[in-house]
């Protein structure tokens, strides 16, 4: 039965559950330094040259999955470096293959204006990297194409460069650029980068019985747990001991619905459901911030619902998504949900205590959403919800000229084109990964089957439309 996509995802889950078993029977501060043990026992190495290299990386992936209780409290960022495990990648940048064929144009050289590339007595040329600045003028005018650039998976992963080499030759983040999608989380091939937990205060919160704690479950949820019955992974949630589970896809269809009324006021709008996104605009664009559409994502707009309706309640957010653990942080978030964790995070609490899914009945959230709220996990999904909020609000004479962005280079192009008065469009649907929450770096499994998944699990909404999705709720819409 496979979960994960890559073993790396896998070594994280294990490690994952250790935490996650010593945390239920109240032993993990006893037992810390005993589960790099459990998970590389005897004296052969599994990964690394030596096994003793490999539990010093497992004991930094034990302080980053108990999170706040072990991470670094000087750093924001819930996208962290192992620098101990960063280690095994090339320098990166512009270099000569073999390819060269000491050619007499000498083009690479001519174009060079930083005077990097020398010569051999075999007329082989050579990059100095002292001097290379990484433009990539020599590889274009290259005639055998000898020249390319072999950028780290990590960097090639991040679109909008926040990554580069510290003086050691590991990965290091720049958190006034990282928007904390988790793209080099997912791409890097030996785990070196990974994202800060929540678990521990989600077991903390179910252990304590003290306050009825709901989940929150993203509608990526439809393409996971793909050994299990969508149904039977809601029942295991309640055999986790949370009270209810509700889905967030009915915190889409309120964002649907003021978001649709708001575009129609202002005219042009940014979508404000993907925190990435929202991250990037705020970042790298910031006179386009004014345009951020004011509605809370579902997440946060659902959490709140409950939080007013139920009393003292605790809220779980569970999905993709490893920007909702920045976002929960948020001030105008924090109120609403007590903790965010991931698809990953979550199969590693079902195994830790040994909650076999296929083996439970099926049970329903809840909750009722529509298929528009549903959609909002895969790109597109959102300008399609908007457009039918419109239409269900009677703002047809507003005609939606949507510019839906599937992954942060999408986004780039479209924010810039806005930024220059050259979009022809007025509502930017901006979704950081591409393929949209699906493709989140949360996810146990990323492949072009997650959209297909996801729109069989929309059509079987029990709510048609917007308005009879919010119809059920007990308050009366503004």
């Amino acid at each position: 039965m496979r979960k994960f996509d890559t073993k790396v995802q896998h070594l994280k889950y294990k490690v994952l559950r250790e935490v996650a078993k010593e945390a239920w029977n109240g032993t993990l501060f006893d037992n810390l330094l005993r589960i790099p043990y459990a998970i590389v026992p005897g004296k052969t190495p599994t990964m690394r040259c030596c096994v003793y290299k490999e539990r010093a990386i497992l004991s930094e992936r034990v302080r980053l999955a108990i999170g706040g209780a072990g991470g670094d409290k000087e750093n924001p960022n819930v996208i962290r470096v192992i620098d101990i495990a960063c280690d095994e990648c090339p320098m990166g940048g512009y270099e000569v293959t073999n390819a060269c064929r000491g050619c007499l144009a000498h083009r690479c050289e001519d174009v060079c204006r930083q005077g990097a590339i020398s010569f051999d007595h075999l007329h082989v040329a050579h990059i100095d990297k002292s001097k290379c600045v990484g433009c990539g003028a020599c590889a274009k005018v290259c005639p055998y194409s000898a020249i390319l650039s072999r950028k780290r998976p990590c960097e090639n992963a991040c679109k909008v460069g926040a990554i580069s080499m510290n003086e050691e030759r590991a990965a290091a983040i720049d958190n006034d650029k990282c928007i904390a999608c988790g793209a080099c989380v997912y791409q890097c091939p030996f785990g070196a980068i990974t994202d800060s937990s929540d678990l521990l205060t989600v077991i903390d919160l179910l252990k304590s019985g003290e306050q009825r704690v709901y989940a929150l479950v993203a509608p990526s949820v439809s393409s996971q747990f793909t050994y299990a019955k969508r149904g039977q992974v809601i029942t295991g949630l309640r055999k986790l001991g949370f009270h209810a589970v509700a889905e967030a896809a009915l915190g889409a269809d309120m964002v649907a619905k003021e978001e649709s009324r708001e575009l129609a006021k202002t005219g042009f709008l940014t979508s404000s459901c993907c925190p990435a996104f929202v991250s990037y605009v705020r970042k790298a664009f910031p006179q386009l911030e004014p345009y951020i559409s004011r509605s809370p994502s579902p997440m946060a707009a659902m959490a709140r619902y409950i939080k007013e309706t139920e009393g003292d309640v605790k809220i779980v957010f569970i999905g993709p998504c490893t920007a909702k653990k920045l976002e929960v942080r948020q001030e105008a978030v924090r109120p609403y949900v007590d903790a965010a964790m991931t698809f990953e995070e979550l199969q590693a609490l079902f195994d830790s205590r040994e909650i076999e899914l296929t083996a439970l009945e099926e049970s329903e959230p809840d909750s009722v959403s529509s298929y528009f709220g549903r959609i909002f996990a895969r790109c597109g999904g959102l300008s399609e919800a908007v457009a039918q909020g419109l239409k269900e609000q009677g703002l047809t004479e507003f005609e939606l000229t949507p510019c839906t962005c599937d992954g942060i280079e999408e986004c780039r192009t479209a924010l810039l084109r806005k930024s220059k008065d050259l979009l022809d469009a007025n509502f930017i649907e901006g979704m950081a990964c591409v393929g949209g929450c699906i493709g989140g770096a949360g996810c146990l499994t990323h492949g072009a089957q997650n959209r297909a998944q996801v729109d069989r699990y929309s059509e079987e909404a029990q709510a048609r439309t917007i308005s009879d999705a919010l119809s059920a709720l007990q308050t009366e819409e503004p």
